[in-house]
């Protein structure tokens, strides 16, 4: 896919000023199930830049100290995924993979998200997804209910005075870039991940004042990503998984045909729903749970269902037990209440990622990807179902004009991907680095959505690329292949 005619439009008068700079106040850390191992406080800087006279908005801040008793000068700050995930939440994750290591590690809670003030929460949208693991994925019924518990935590949000045009990536930017001037530090190294990677390189282009290099993760370039652009990665990263199982002798005996038997699945459970109920995989009472042809799909781009018992799970899936697969739908119905920030998400996808495609665009964009697939199945992007629908209801302002832009920097940069990944698919990482002269694109296989946690081999290339950025070592990814796939038995014949 390329993108539409606004994809490498340049900024516009309608930017956001950098602003005022920001206020560090030092304070007590969030609490969090794991202490937090480091000092922190708050970053204090102005909801809309453009309306100064508007409220401040107060950024959790944890500063991690290096495991090394010699670090370096610069430090590595973090940028969560999303948007709306929870940064402080992932500090734990961040130092099991080594970041670290040799640096002091800063990690910021993006605005409108846990730990901040104003919080864009959606309890009403939580409280959906829960009871929606027993509805169709994709009933058009299914997605009033989602837009009405959208649309009620719109309207609470904005009766608190919450100014929604100002949850955007480019006033996220401006956040990290008043956060190194309020902390005073010279130089330091960027680590983003997933929507992480589209406020990175957005930051790059806005704020380069600072860096010293730029490390990617699971990549979303600002000038592609959009709705029809989710099914370019689904196909990717289920692709990947199917052809990996070929790979393999053992697991391309025992399933033959995998593509075949997802297709028929996918159509199979889109014309006859199954209504099961299962416990959760993490216990406590059975739910019951839906399984369309939507849901399955869902649940393979969001790695629900371990990419090595993917092929297990379809055929047993195709043989009548669909167990692996309802026990992940289940999942779904004991969200944490308020944890992640819908608020934000839509904020930012409304404005950013779906202006200027069609409803046309995006089934167009599923059928290429998937052809044969039931339409009602391809007319949901992946992960963001019925946003058309929900963009009208959250009613924020088309951005894209100033954030669908390509990055072009000379800074370093290290691009890593993941094969298995249906979020954000491998080949969106090069794509990045075109523009990035001076960055080395490495792609891990058999890995999925955020590589760095997941590979050792990825942080040894992230580790030994903020010592040298100009030349990592990345010797350990050419030994590496995908795990093998789990085999089960196969089934008596009767």
């Amino acid at each position: 896919m390329t993108p539409g005619g606004a994809g490498t439009a340049p900024p516009t008068a309608r930017e956001a000023p950098s602003g005022p700079p920001g206020r560090f106040v030092p304070g007590p850390c969030p609490a969090t199930p794991e202490p937090i191992p480091g000092r922190c406080g708050v970053l204090e800087v102005p909801e809309n830049r453009t309306h100064r006279s508007g409220r401040t908005v107060r950024l959790a801040v944890a500063i991690i100290p290096a495991a090394s008793a010699k670090p370096a000068k610069d430090p590595v700050v973090f940028m969560t995924g999303g948007p709306g995930g929870d940064a402080i939440g992932d500090i734990p994750f961040l130092i099991d993979a080594g970041v670290n290591r040799d640096r002091e590690l800063i990690v910021m809670a993006q605005r409108g998200t846990l730990h901040t003030q104003p919080n864009l929460a959606c309890p009403e949208v939580d409280r959906f997804y829960a009871d929606a693991v027993g509805l169709r994925y994709d009933a058009p019924s299914t997605g009033r209910l989602l837009v009405r518990a959208t649309k009620e935590c719109r309207d609470r949000l904005t009766a608190d005075g919450v100014d929604l045009r100002a949850y955007n990536t480019t006033e996220n930017a401006a956040d990290f870039a008043a956060l190194r001037k309020a902390l005073d530090i010279p130089r330091w190294n960027v680590y983003g991940y997933s929507y992480g990677t589209d406020l990175a390189l957005t930051f790059l282009r806005r704020h380069p004042q600072g860096i010293r290099s730029v490390a990617i993760d699971s990549v979303v370039p600002p000038q592609i990503v959009s709705l029809p652009w989710t099914w370019d990665s689904a196909r990717e990263g289920i692709g990947a998984i199917l052809d990996a199982c070929a790979a393999q002798p053992r697991c391309k005996s025992r399933y033959p045909d995998l593509p075949l038997t997802l297709t028929e699945q996918v159509r199979r459970l889109e014309a006859r729903p199954l209504t099961l109920t299962v416990p959760p995989p993490g216990g406590g009472d059975p739910v019951k749970v839906v399984l369309d042809g939507g849901a399955l799909v869902n649940l393979l781009v969001a790695n629900a269902v371990p990419a090595v018992d993917v092929p297990a799970a379809l055929d047993e899936l195709a043989h009548g037990r669909p167990e692996r697969f309802a026990r992940a739908r289940a999942a779904g119905a004991t969200p944490v209440i308020g944890e992640f920030a819908h608020g934000l998400t839509q904020s930012v996808a409304c404005a950013e990622w779906v202006p200027g495609y069609s409803r046309s665009d995006l089934l167009r964009a599923g059928r290429r990807a998937f052809p044969g697939w039931p339409d009602s199945v391809l007319a949901q992007a992946p992960q963001l179902p019925f946003e058309h629908e929900v963009c009208r209801a959250w009613n924020v302002p088309d951005r894209t004009a100033v954030q669908r832009v390509t990055t072009s920097s000379k800074v370093p940069a290290l691009i890593v991907n993941g094969t298995f990944d249906a979020k954000t698919g491998a080949k969106w990482g090069p794509y990045a680095g075109r523009t990035l002269p001076r960055s080395t694109a490495v792609r891990i296989p058999g890995i999925g959505h955020w590589v760095v946690p997941q590979s050792p081999c990825a942080q040894s290339v992230l580790g030994s690329f903020l010592t040298r950025p100009t030349s990592p070592d990345t010797g350990c990814v050419a030994g590496l292949e995908p795990k093998p796939f789990t085999i089960t038995p196969e089934p008596e014949r009767t």
